[in-house]
């Protein structure tokens, strides 16, 4: 399969990258930078996209905004944000249908359900309340896409939660610095969210692109794995590293779990605490940040 992909050498789109060229994929990158894929071309979100060449597939990870930062990432830019990220990805769109590209999958996020009350479990079909331009942005660009559907084109967006993990052996993960504050033995403060391994996440993006169309066309998915409390996280790393540190104390609320049964239907399996014990255990022992 001929897979272009945006974001390839972001943190979400590194797993997809090992993840489909892993399942025989030949996957071409379109980004600022060239990381090192079957092919390269130059894009970027605010500017009018490339031709695209001929492909079975097109993922769009690329996500622009303030670095390190999701929720919030217009900084001091909302219009400049919305501009490369929502109208942007229309015009990828666009140039995806001109090139006869059949199927383009969206990375959305969990941020388009908003504030419902706790306890809600959040299921695709309720109303998006996104209460961030993040959340919002991603919404719109979900909506767009799935007006798309039709025959010759196959539409689908994933909802994604906080992915853990290491695309690769040595890479940066998102809890580098919370495990080095952690054994430098300073306060934690409490946090409880949803995750799911980069890897798990990357097998739904294979799936959205490569089930039948009538499974996945025009639909969106959840993708979610564990509820998951830093006290527990981090009790999991210190039995796993021998380490004796004070663990924070437990959030005190509990997130919206996401409804992944659409998804499970589609044959898909994420890895549960024992894909986050192995991920833990193979983390060398992290030095305190200086």
């Amino acid at each position: 399969m001929r897979l272009l992909l945006t974001g390839a050498s972001g943190y979400l789109g590194q797993f997809i990258a090992a993840r489909t060229k892993a399942a025989g994929f030949s996957v071409t990158a379109l980004g600022r930078r060239d990381p090192g894929l079957d092919g390269f071309i130059p894009y970027d979100l605010g500017a009018a996209p490339p031709a695209l060449p001929p492909a079975d597939g097109l993922v769009h990870a690329a996500f622009d905004h303030v670095p390190g930062r999701y929720r919030g990432g217009e900084g001091d830019d909302p219009a400049g944000f919305i501009a490369r990220n929502r109208d942007g990805s229309a015009r990828l769109f666009d140039a995806a249908q001109a090139a006869g590209i059949p199927r383009v999958v969206f990375l959305s996020s969990r941020a388009v359900y908003g504030p419902y009350p706790p306890g809600t479990a959040l299921t695709e079909n309720m109303a998006p309340m996104p209460d961030t331009l993040y959340g919002r942005m991603k919404a719109d660009v979900e909506a767009d896409l799935a007006a798309r559907a039709g025959p010759g084109f196959t539409p689908v967006s994933l909802r994604i939660t906080g992915v853990y993990g290491q695309p690769a052996p040595g890479a940066a993960h998102k809890w580098a610095d919370l495990l080095a504050d952690f054994v430098a033995g300073g306060p934690i403060p409490p946090r409880r969210g949803t995750e799911v391994h980069g890897d798990c996440m990357a097998e739904a993006v294979r799936l959205a692109l490569t089930l039948p169309p009538d499974r996945v066309a025009g639909r969106v998915f959840n993708v979610s794995d564990l509820d998951l409390d830093r006290r527990e996280l981090l009790a999991l790393y210190a039995n796993l590293h021998g380490l004796n540190r004070p663990l924070p104390d437990p959030a005190p609320d509990a997130p919206n779990a996401m409804d992944c049964t659409a998804l499970h239907a589609l044959g898909w399996r994420p890895g549960g605490m024992e894909r986050l014990r192995a991920t833990l255990a193979a983390l060398p022992p992290m030095a305190p940040r200086s």
